[in-house]
């Protein structure tokens, strides 16, 4: 059933919304039919097909729930695909189920951060708390979010419709966005066993080279497909046999999936065009890494420069931090913890564990041991994921002298 509920769901919820035209009643009608697949599933065994069968379990509940509705006649039009031209035109210029429901999800009616948390809450299957985790605010702060959300699109009466051609540049950024937050919260899973939520890694690389055959033309679009395939090809050397995480200075780079390289540096090379853009520059930032014989000899100052770039284009803490990191690797560690301290300061990162970590790790670079000490203790409180949590206490271990 969990493996059914990674894979199948955002086809069986585009599916549902087709009929329901209302994404919150889609939303219920498929979780009702995850709840029957339980009983069914277990007396009668998994079916050949889940998806199919989860599909047409949703869409008679929807139908069945439009029926009883008073305002029938009002809502008899849903119970067909619309005909609408820009609604045919979307399906046939978005071939594949996931990506359009992700372009419809985000409408531009809610606001921009409305459309992405929506959009991974309902499509991605992400849960609030890792959607509050990706966007740096607290859960409560997050569940409103998107409970305000779908009350918009109730009261507003916004009908599910998949947009046409020329509305999809209006949309692309936030879902830019939606794909690149999926991939991330893969990447390191905010909590649980493993380092990787492979699914999501994997559901996040199939969207973007989705988008790529969408849209080749567009540098945003093939600077978050570099971005994702030269992150990805670190994938299997991130963690040791046994688990333990290994950072980007102890990973064996001859093991790094060099085609999938080579593919996202061309990508690079496109997307840098003209006026590069947030994901252009964070996958220049990643083709450097990539192309470095070690992690000592790697082009640190144009690193920097690049962090520069990309502040101007997004400013954001997290690049702030990021950036950080890079000068106290090009200037030392005492340039880049003066940073730190600013961004300490500054307060938006509060609770976000990788400023504490990479507080712990420049004092100990610096030989400062006991801040370091309550550094990794710092870090180690807003960690779940046990792979870091491993890592960090074997950190804190190797600066108290254990």
């Amino acid at each position: 059933m969990a493996d059914a509920h990674r894979r199948e769901w955002a086809f069986v919820l585009a599916a549902t919304a087709r009929v329901a035209g209302d994404l919150d009643l889609a939303e219920e009608c498929v979780q009702d039919a995850y709840v029957s697949a339980l009983e069914a599933w277990s007396q009668q065994g998994v079916p050949r097909n889940p998806g199919a069968w989860l599909t047409t379990a949703a869409r008679r509940r929807a139908i069945d729930l439009l029926r009883r509705d008073t305002t029938l006649r009002r809502k008899l039009p849903l119970l067909v695909e619309p005909d609408e031209p820009a609604a045919q035109e979307g399906s046939t210029v978005i071939p594949d189920d996931r990506l359009r429901l992700v372009f419809t999800c985000c409408h531009p009616a809610l606001a921009r951060e409305a459309q992405v948390a929506l959009t991974l809450r309902l499509v991605c299957g992400l849960s609030t708390a890792e959607i509050a985790q990706a966007f740096l605010v607290p859960e409560p702060t997050m569940a409103a979010r998107v409970t305000r959300a779908k009350k918009k699109i109730s009261a507003a009466r916004i009908a599910y419709r998949v947009p046409g051609a020329a509305e999809l540049p209006d949309r692309l950024d936030a879902v830019l966005t939606v794909v690149h937050l999926l991939y991330t919260t893969g990447h390191t899973a905010p909590d649980g066993d493993g380092l990787v939520r492979a699914d999501l890694v994997d559901r996040a690389v199939g969207l973007a080279r989705m988008l790529g055959g969408l849209m080749p033309d567009e540098p945003e679009v093939r600077g978050l497909l570099a971005l994702i395939l030269l992150t990805d090809a670190r994938r299997m050397t991130r963690c040791a046999p046994d688990g333990r995480l290994l950072l980007l200075d102890e990973q064996d780079r001859s093991q790094w999936d060099r085609p999938t390289i080579d593919e996202g540096i061309r990508l690079v090379r496109g997307a840098l065009r003209g006026c590069p853009g947030r994901f252009a520059l964070q996958a220049a930032i990643a083709a450097l890494h990539a192309q470095a014989p070690s992690y000592q000899a790697t082009d640190w100052p144009k690193i920097v420069r690049l962090y520069d770039l990309l502040g101007r284009a997004w400013p954001s803490p997290v690049v702030a931090l990021n950036r950080a990191v890079a000068v106290a690797m090009a200037d030392g560690p005492a340039a880049g913890l003066a940073e730190l301290d600013d961004l300490e300061r500054d307060g938006r990162l509060a609770g976000y564990r990788y400023l504490p970590a990479a507080r712990a790790d420049l004092l100990r670079r610096l030989g400062r041991a006991d801040e370091a000490v309550e550094a990794y203790r710092a870090a180690l409180e807003l960690t779940a994921n046990h792979a870091e949590r491993q890592f960090l206490a074997s950190r804190l271990a190797q600066v108290r002298g254990d």
